[in-house]
C-alpha cells in the first residue's frame, strides 16, 4: 500500500512540475500553453482602431445607437470578445479591436458593414437588414450539407410571410451592397419568422453567408474612415507591475497555508500551483482574452480555490478534534466539505453563465475567465489536493500536530445583536446615496462618471516625428499638459500607429468645451511645434453603452433569480436563497458606497469591481449555510437561535482566513500597482470585508429573523 501511494504521489507532483513548465515555457519554438501566449485585451496589449462613417449624411441619434449596439453583437458574436465600440462625432463610429495589428485582417473577418437587401424575381424588396435579428451557421438536420438559420424580428416576420407566399418554387436573391451573394429558392411559404437557407457544401460558405447577413443588418450603411494600430491603455509598466505584485501575493499566500494548515498546506500551494499552471495553460490553447476585468475573474477564482482547500482542512481538524483516526479524519473532511464546495462553486458559475450569455465586452470576459478558475479550482481541491494529503498519510506522516492547530469552537452571540449589525450596513450605505446630490452640487455630477460611461473628447496629434515609443513615455510627456489645460485628472492616451508609420497618438478626455479645447490645441501646438491642422478633435460617446450597463443590470438580475432558485432548492428553504441574495446587494451597495464617498472613476474597473464582489458574496454565504442545514440535523429541533450561533462560531476561522488570503493578494496590488489598478483595487479590498461580513453579520441573522415565528411555533408545541 505505501508502496503504491508512493508512486502515486510521485506521479502527481510529475504532473504538476510538467504543468508549471509548459505554464512558463510553453511547448515548441513559440511557447504555445504559456503565460506568453494569452491574448492580451486592448487595455493590456492594444490592437487596432477602425472608424467609420455612415453613408447617410444626418443620421439620427437612435440610428446611430441601434447601429453601434448591434455591431458590438457582432463583434462579439465573430470571435472578438473584448472589442469596443462607440461613436465619434455625428456620423463615426469607431471599433477597437485587440490582439491583432493588421486592420486588414479584422475587416476581413468582421465583413464591411452595408446594405442588406432580400428581393423576389419581380425585383420588389421583401426584407431589409433592419427586418434581420440574427443569422447563424449549423449543419443541416435533413442531410448533407450546411444551412444558414435566419431569424427575424416582428416587423420582418410579417413581411417574409407574404414574400414567401407569393414565391413558393422561385428565389428570393440575397443582395449586399447591390451584389447578389446567393439566391435560394423558396419551398414553403414561412410564416414563424425563422427561416432556414440551405445548399452551403461546407461550414466555412454557411459562416461567411451568416456574417454578411448579420453585419448587413445593421440599421446605417458604413464605410471604411480610417484605421490604426493603438497601443494598450495600461503600458508595459503597468502589466510588469501587476505581475510582480499578483507573484508577490501569491508567495504570501502560500506561506501563510504552510504555516498555519503545516502539512495540508503544503499539499494545498501544490495543489494551486497546479491549479495557476493550468488556468494558463487553457487561456492559451482556448485563445480566450485577457483584460483587466479577467483578471478580476482570476483574482476571485484565486480566492475560491484557496477557500476550497481551507474548507477541507478545518473539516479535517474538527474531525480530529472528536478524537477520531488521523485516515478518517482525512477521509472524513473531504466528504463533509465536498457539499459545500460544490454549492458554492455551482451559484457562482450560475452568475458567470447569465453574464456570459447576456454580457458583451469585458462583462463575457470576466465570466470566461471567472468559469475557467471555478471549474479547475474545484479539480484541483478535490482531486489533486486529496491524492497528496492521503500520500502523506500514507507514507507514515501521521503525526496530528502536522494537520494544523488544535480546534475549539467558543460560540458567539451573533444573533442577540442582529439590530446592531443591520443598523451599521443601513446607515453605510445611506451615507453613499446622501453624497449623491453633494456632489452634484459641488462636483457637477452625482458620481464620477469616466469616459467609458460618458464619453468626452477624442484629440488625434500627428507629430511630424515620432516623439513617443511607450505609453510610459507618453504619459510622461503629456499627461500634466493635458491636465493643466483641461482640468481632467484622468485623462487616457494611447500610441496610434497609422498604417502609413506616422507618429501619432490620441488623447481621451472628458468632454471639452470651445474655450477649454482651445487652451489644449495651444499647449500641444507649442510643445511639438505643430499647427492647428496637426490635431484632429471629435467628441466620443461611451464605450459602455446604454445597452450594454442595461443588459448588464439584467443579467446580475436573472442571475440573483437563478442563485435564489438554486439555493433554495438545494437547502430546501427558500429562506435561504432570499437571504443569501440580499447579502448580495448588501455588498454591492456597500462598494458603491465606497466610489461614491471617495468619488473614484466610474468606468471598466467598476464593473469588474462589482461583478467580481458578486461572486464572492454569493460563495461565502453559501459556506456558512451549508454549515447551518448540517447543524439542523444533530441540533435540537427548532433551535434556530442556537443553529445560526453554532454554525457561524464553528466557519468563523474558515470565513477570517479565507478573506485574509484573498485580501493579502489585492492589497499587494493596490499597494504596488499604478493608478488604474488602484482604482480597482480599493473598492475590491472594501468588497471582501464586506462579503465576510454580510454572511456572518446579515445573511444568517436575517435566515433566522425569517425562521423566528416557526422558532416558536416549535418551542410552543414542545412545553
Amino acid at each position: 500500500m505505501k508502496g503504491k501511494s508512493l508512486v502515486v504521489l510521485l506521479l502527481s507532483l510529475m504532473i504538476i512540475a510538467g504543468g508549471l513548465v509548459v505554464a512558463f515555457i510553453g511547448v515548441g519554438s513559440n511557447g504555445v500553453g504559456s503565460a506568453k501566449d494569452i491574448n492580451l485585451g486592448l487595455d493590456l496589449a492594444g490592437g487596432v482602431s477602425i472608424t467609420y462613417t455612415t453613408i447617410k449624411e444626418e443620421p439620427t441619434d437612435q440610428e446611430m445607437n441601434d447601429t453601434i449596439y448591434k455591431l458590438n453583437q457582432r463583434i462579439t458574436g465573430s470571435g472578438y470578445t473584448e472589442g469596443e465600440v462607440y461613436r465619434e462625432g455625428n456620423r463615426r463610429i469607431n471599433v477597437d479591436i485587440p490582439n491583432v495589428s493588421d486592420p486588414n485582417k479584422v475587416l476581413e473577418e468582421l465583413g464591411k458593414p452595408g446594405d442588406l437587401k432580400f428581393v423576389d424575381s419581380d425585383g420588389v424588396v421583401a426584407i431589409t437588414g433592419s427586418d434581420v435579428k440574427d443569422a447563424n451557421a449549423a449543419s443541416n438536420p435533413d442531410g448533407f450539407g450546411y444551412v444558414v438559420i435566419l431569424d427575424l424580428n416582428a416587423s420582418g416576420r410579417d413581411k417574409f410571410a407574404v414574400a414567401t407566399t407569393n414565391n413558393i418554387n422561385k428565389p428570393i436573391n440575397i443582395v449586399y451592397n447591390g451584389e447578389t451573394i446567393m439566391s435560394p429558392t423558396v419551398s414553403t411559404a414561412i410564416t414563424d419568422g425563422v427561416a432556414t437557407i440551405s445548399g452551403m457544401g461546407t461550414i466555412d460558405e454557411a459562416n461567411e453567408l451568416a456574417t454578411f447577413i448579420r453585419i448587413g443588418a445593421l440599421p446605417l450603411e458604413l464605410e471604411e474612415l480610417r484605421s490604426n494600430v493603438v497601443g494598450a491603455k495600461m503600458g508595459k509598466d503597468a502589466i510588469d507591475t501587476s505581475v510582480r505584485a499578483g507573484l508577490i501575493g501569491i508567495a504570501l499566500i502560500f506561506a501563510f497555508m504552510i504555516i498555519y494548515y503545516r502539512l495540508p498546506g503544503l499539499a494545498s500551494v501544490l495543489a494551486l500551483a497546479f491549479y495557476a499552471a493550468l488556468v494558463i495553460i487553457v487561456l492559451s490553447l482556448t485563445n480566450m482574452t485577457l483584460t483587466l476585468p479577467g483578471i478580476a475573474g482570476m483574482i476571485l477564482s484565486v480566492g475560491m480555490a484557496v477557500d476550497a482547500n481551507v474548507i477541507i482542512f478545518s473539516r479535517i481538524r474538527e474531525e480530529l478534534e472528536v478524537g477520531k483516526t488521523l485516515r478518517a479524519s482525512v477521509s472524513a473532511g473531504f466528504r463533509k466539505a465536498r457539499t459545500a464546495i460544490v454549492d458554492g462553486n455551482v451559484t457562482t458559475l450560475i452568475a458567470a453563465a447569465v453574464l456570459y450569455i447576456m454580457g458583451t465586452g469585458t462583462i463575457r470576459g470576466f465570466s470566461q475567465t471567472l468559469a475557467l478558475g471555478i471549474v479547475i479550482s474545484m479539480f484541483t481541491a478535490l482531486v489533486v489536493t486529496r491524492i497528496i494529503v492521503v500520500g502523506f498519510v500514507e507514507l507514515g506522516a501521521t503525526n496530528k500536530a502536522l494537520y494544523g492547530r488544535d480546534y475549539h469552537v467558543k460560540v458567539f452571540d451573533i444573533v442577540k445583536r442582529r439590530k446592531i449589525w443591520f443598523s451599521v450596513s443601513l446607515a453605510l450605505i445611506l451615507i453613499g446615496f446622501v453624497m449623491l446630490p453633494i456632489h452634484k452640487g459641488t462636483e457637477d455630477s452625482i458620481l464620477n462618471y469616466d469616459i467609458e460611461f460618458m464619453g468626452g473628447t477624442s484629440t488625434l496629434v500627428t507629430t511630424n516625428e515620432v516623439v513617443y515609443d511607450t505609453l510610459e513615455e507618453l504619459q510622461e510627456g503629456v499627461r500634466g499638459l493635458v491636465v493643466e489645460a483641461t482640468g481632467d485628472e484622468t485623462p487616457q492616451m494611447n500610441i496610434v500607429r497609422g498604417v502609413d508609420g506616422a507618429g501619432q497618438f490620441v488623447i481621451k478626455t472628458k468632454e471639452l468645451d470651445t474655450e477649454t479645447g482651445m487652451a489644449l490645441r495651444e499647449a500641444l501646438m507649442n510643445k511639438f511645434s505643430i499647427t492647428a491642422a496637426n490635431i484632429e478633435s471629435e467628441n466620443i460617446s461611451a464605450t459602455i453603452s446604454t445597452e450594454m450597463r442595461r443588459d448588464a443590470i439584467i443579467a446580475v438580475i436573472i442571475a440573483s433569480i437563478g442563485i435564489l432558485f438554486y439555493v433554495s432548492l438545494r437547502f430546501h428553504d427558500f429562506r435561504f436563497g432570499i437571504a443569501a441574495v440580499i447579502a448580495l446587494v448588501h455588498d454591492v451597495l456597500i462598494v458603491f458606497t465606497v466610489y461614491s464617498v471617495l468619488y473614484i472613476p466610474i468606468n471598466n474597473s467598476f464593473i469588474a469591481a462589482m461583478l467580481t464582489i458578486v461572486g464572492y458574496s454569493i460563495n461565502d454565504t453559501i459556506v456558512l449555510f451549508d454549515r447551518v442545514r448540517d447543524n439542523q440535523k444533530t441540533m435540537k429541533h427548532g433551535d434556530y437561535h442556537g443553529v445560526i450561533n453554532t454554525s457561524i462560531s464553528q466557519t468563523i476561522s474558515r470565513s477570517i482566513n479565507t478573506s485574509l488570503t484573498t485580501f493579502i493578494m489585492v492589497f499587494v496590488l493596490n499597494l504596488l500597482g499604478v493608478a488604474s489598478i488602484r482604482e480597482f483595487a480599493l473598492p475590491l479590498m472594501v468588497g471582501i470585508i464586506s462579503g465576510t461580513y454580510s454572511s456572518i453579520f446579515i445573511a444568517s441573522p436575517l435566515w433566522y429573523v425569517m425562521k423566528k415565528k416557526e422558532e416558536a411555533k416549535i418551542q410552543n408545541a414542545q412545553a
